[in-house]
């Protein structure tokens, strides 16, 4: 196998030329490769495929030298190892069907475990805000990734297919979802609008993190799941029968076969060598294996050993040692292989080393970070000796950056290194930084490969308010209280107490502190996180900061929340498809902190959307929280959308959005529909419930979080969907009692309704609670007592929707009532006589008995009666029960262009008249 020419060879590609004996696709053009022998070239480090006709026009970098083209490296939000289909890894090219993967939580990256050491640290750069940078002068570029590109996707430029199944080909946007073939990419435009997203995207440029080492998961909330990093590593990096380390042993069922390789090697006049990288590698026992022939020379034996590691071939002084001898000498042998140390019979091991002796100078990579729009290079390469400071490095970098009138003093220089993710310290200016290349180069040689250095300002442009969300405290105490607290958890140190707290959610337990100093929020950030009070881990969020005039007019960024825990496993597919969809930043997970981290972010956004993964009881919470703190927001009402993933989602399927997502639906279709959906009002109520006097010893006990309660007894509740008493409420109280019990076991839509049903049986033969209710109750509505006829239960809808579906207000007929809907200001009062008239109306056989229309209703309880407002159920101590027009207002988004089911309101008022919110 000979070498391609060098002037043929793309940059740090080793093309060598090869025969298939199966079926084998370019990964550049994606076609097969046609022939007897020598079809077409194969990289020997990162298994590119191409013919010999696409040779001269690949464009896709190799492994060895793709983390050095990375302008502004950003790591990667890994998952847990899986098993992933129809995928192929990013590094090594091949597919992933049998082997443990990794993928990123936030862009479209997939690579073995194996192959980890080798990922370029190119994720979606979602906060590259900077200071002094107009909207006008914001240019967003696209962000390409290979391969692995949705089925059937066709190339913007040439109209043709550029997916394949068979290969890492194709190219595809991040951010507009632009798809093409490699060859194509230089003919698209450079900026990129985001595609069909752009009207609810939030822009990277309008988005600011504190510069801090606290990754991305944190900020975002990503639970990370991985085992045991240092255990996995050695797993991947050796599979020697004689390795034993931090609990990775060969299996022995390997070895035979293992031995049958060696024979077959030895038969071949080959020889399988361990390299270590480094002092590093040897401390850790960590090697990689190579496979070399017995008659290399030196210079072949160290490009193996170069490309074991993914060095690029242009790296200089390097050499290799015998690791087993009993003093380390350089090879210079004509046959070096043969001349390696063999001790006990275990393989002979190299060291891969940097030659540092005469090396009192070299050159440094200097990239600019955020330095604004007067920087017009990415990077410069500067020649440093073995004397030059860091303060040095500054001056010469802000005349190459066309900065000379800057004052150093202004500016900082951070190492960062690309080796296992991206990781930055900021130097000191007394530092020389080729003699910490060379130090670096001692431990690793592949570390010194990827290392570099920015210059940023010394002032973060993030700004001074540095805002840690924290959660999980008691509810309900003073400010004074929630100070003591933190105090007493962080101390009143200068290095740990806060500029200022608030807003502070009371009920909630929630509130956002301010540090004016990023390396104190960092300190204070891990220090509450790993404390406890009242037995309860504290939660502590480090928020974004969005800046809402580098949001272009016309775009409402989609604030989306998640409930993880609704619908089984798709809240968790959802959320990881939305952060792939979107900016990161704009998607919550509802497991962290609630709707308040999200709503604080983006409370100076003057217009935004919102959308709620989750159930009935999920919306009323996004709800409830906003009125906490829509007059502290720039948007008071933002609008609302829904993707149903609870067990009745009876408002979800009044507004359009369904009876509840399967996951069959793409999740780009869901926020298409977002887009497109129209703006309605929808009533919402409050229930107010007055214990007699008698009974005030004796307090309520509720299931619910959404209501408060006042010194003299009173609760009062927000009502959006319906309120219930009687039967159907004791249905909804036994059925959240099981739940409670054991809540593995309700995580299907399906399993929750089938044990509905039972409990409805089972009620038909046992003592009914609820018998001549109508004898137990007093009804008046808007000042008029209302007689009622013989009745177990009463439901009082707002919506048309209830029970998963049903109408009890049936179809409309000639009657002494109004068509109802959810803006008109009243609500629709209905009786059910027993447990079989509700089981024929939500199997849609009969309808309940119209009772009554308004908007202002009393209820005088004479006994203990089970109640539920939307949902949350409990028994009510003797009283009376109020219910009200709510100041509160709610404006959601109805989904346009669907088929209308009979459990739909219309937005046909009685007289045609269209909901005013409407447009």
């Amino acid at each position: 196998m000979a070498l391609a020419k060098a002037a043929t060879t793309p940059p740090g590609h080793c093309f060598v030329k090869r025969t298939f004996h199966k079926p084998v696709y370019c990964h550049h053009c994606t076609d097969l490769l046609w022939g007897i022998i020598g079809q077409g070239y194969t990289c020997e480090v990162c298994n590119f495929v191409c013919h010999d006709k696409c040779l001269k026009t690949v464009v896709s970098p190799c492994s060895s030298v793709a983390s050095t083209l990375v302008k502004t490296p950003v790591a990667h939000c890994w998952s847990e190892p899986i098993h992933v289909r129809r995928r192929h890894c990013n590094v090594c090219r091949k597919k992933l069907d049998d082997t443990l993967a990794l993928k990123c939580e936030v862009c479209e990256y997939f690579v073995h475990v194996d192959c980890e050491d080798f990922v370029v640290p190119n994720c979606k750069d979602c906060a590259i805000f900077i200071l002094d940078k107009t909207l006008p002068q914001v240019v967003q570029q696209h962000h390409w990734r290979e391969g692995n590109l949705p089925a059937n996707s066709k190339c913007v430029v040439d109209k043709k297919t550029c997916w394949t199944a068979e290969c890492l080909a194709g190219l595809r946007c991040e951010w507009c979802g632009y798809t093409v073939h490699a060859s194509c990419s230089s003919r698209v435009p450079e900026t990129c609008t985001f595609g069909l997203l752009e009207p609810i995207m939030l822009p990277p440029s309008a988005v600011s993190i504190p510069r801090t080492e606290v990754p991305m998961e944190a900020i975002i909330g990503v639970q990370n799941r991985r085992k045991d990093t240092l255990s996995r590593e050695c797993t991947s990096r050796s599979i020697s029968e004689e390795f034993v380390s931090e609990g990775y042993k060969a299996r022995e069922s390997e070895e035979p076969a293992m031995r049958e390789r060696s024979k077959d090697r030895d038969e071949k006049d080959e020889e399988v060598v361990k390299v270590f990288d480094g002092n590093s590698s040897q401390r850790r026992r960590m090697f990689r294996p190579i496979t070399i022939s017995k008659t290399a020379s030196v210079a072949e034996f160290l490009t193996a050993a170069l490309r074991a590691f993914h060095l690029p071939q242009e790296v200089g002084n390097t050499y290799l040692t015998d690791a087993s001898a009993a003093e380390e000498t350089e090879l210079t042998d004509a046959l070096p292989v043969s001349k390696l140390t063999r001790r006990d019979g275990k393989r002979p091991a190299v060291f891969l080393r940097y030659r540092e002796k005469g090396n009192d100078e070299g050159q440094i990579h200097v990239y600019p970070s955020r330095l604004g729009g007067a920087v017009g290079v990415e990077h410069t390469v500067l020649p440093v000796t073995s004397h030059t400071c860091v303060t040095e490095v500054i001056s010469l970098a802000l005349k190459k950056f066309d900065l000379p009138d800057a004052n150093p003093e202004d500016y900082r220089l951070v190492e960062v290194m690309l080796d296992k993710g991206v990781s930055e310290r900021v130097m000191e200016n007394s530092e020389r930084p080729w003699e910490l290349m060379k130090a670096v180069a001692r431990e690793s040689v592949r570390q010194m490969e990827m290392m570099r250095f920015y210059l940023q300002l010394a002032k973060d442009p993030h700004g001074s308010n540095i805002a840690l969300f924290v959660g999980n405290l008691p509810p309900n105490l003073s400010q004074r209280q929630y100070d003591n607290i933190l105090t007493d958890i962080l101390g009143n140190a200068a290095g740990y107490k806060y500029s200022s707290i608030g807003p502070i959610y009371y009920e909630y337990g929630s509130m956002v502190i301010t540090y004016e100093d990023s390396d104190l929020a960092v300190r204070a950030f891990y220090t509450l996180r790993e404390s406890r009070y009242d037995d309860k881990t504290l939660l502590v969020m480090l928020l974004p900061n969005v800046q809402p005039q580098l949001i272009p007019d016309g775009v409402q960024p989609l604030l989306v929340f998640v409930n993880v825990k609704s619908g089984g496993c798709q809240g968790l597919q959802l959320i990881h498809s939305f952060r792939k969809l979107l900016n990161p930043y704009q998607v919550f997970d509802l497991d962290n902190g609630g709707p308040l981290p999200g709503l604080y972010v983006f409370r100076k956004v003057k217009s935004y959307k919102i959308l709620v993964c989750g159930g009935d009881g999920t919306i009323g919470w996004v709800l409830q929280c906003l009125d906490n703190v829509g007059q502290d927001s720039e948007c008071e009402h933002p609008a609302c959308a829904i993707v149903p993933l609870g067990t009745g989602n009876d408002l979800a399927r009044v507004l359009r959005w369904g009876p509840g997502y399967n996951g069959g639906e793409d999740p780009i279709n869901l926020l298409k529909d977002v887009i497109e959906a129209e703006e309605v009002r929808l009533d919402r109520w409050t229930v107010v419930f007055h214990v007699d006097e008698k009974m005030e010893d004796k307090p309520t006990q509720t299931n619910s979080t959404a209501g408060s309660t006042s010194e003299d007894n009173t609760q009062i509740f927000v009502m959006n969907n319906y309120f219930g008493i009687g039967i159907e409420a004791e249905l909804c109280l036994d059925f959240h009692n099981a739940r409670e019990e054991n809540p593995n076991k309700f995580n299907s839509r399906l399993h929750n309704k089938s044990v509905y049903v039972k409990m409805g049986l089972r009620k038909m033969v046992s003592r009914k609670l609820c018998k001549d209710l109508h004898k137990e109750i007093r009804l008046e509505v808007d000042g008029k007592p209302v007689e009622l006829p013989p009745l177990e239960g009463v439901i009082i809808l707002n919506i048309l929707s209830w029970g998963s579906g049903a109408n009890p207000w049936g179809p409309e007929k000639d009657d002494q009532f109004n068509k109802p809907n959810h803006w008109d200001g009243h609500l629709e009062v209905v009786g059910v006589t027993g447990i079989v008239h509700l089981g024929q109306i939500q199997s849609g056989l009969r309808s309940a008995i119209r009772i009554a229309q308004g908007g202002h209703i009393r209820i005088k309880l004479n006994s203990e009666l089970p109640v539920q407002v939307d949902g949350e159920p409990w028994n009510q101590a003797p009283g009376e029960v109020v219910v009200l027009k709510s100041a509160l207002k709610a404006t959601m988004l109805k989904k346009s262009k669907i088929k209308r089911r009979n459990t739909e309101s219309s937005l046909q008022g009685p007289n045609g008249d269209r909901d005013p919110a409407e447009p």
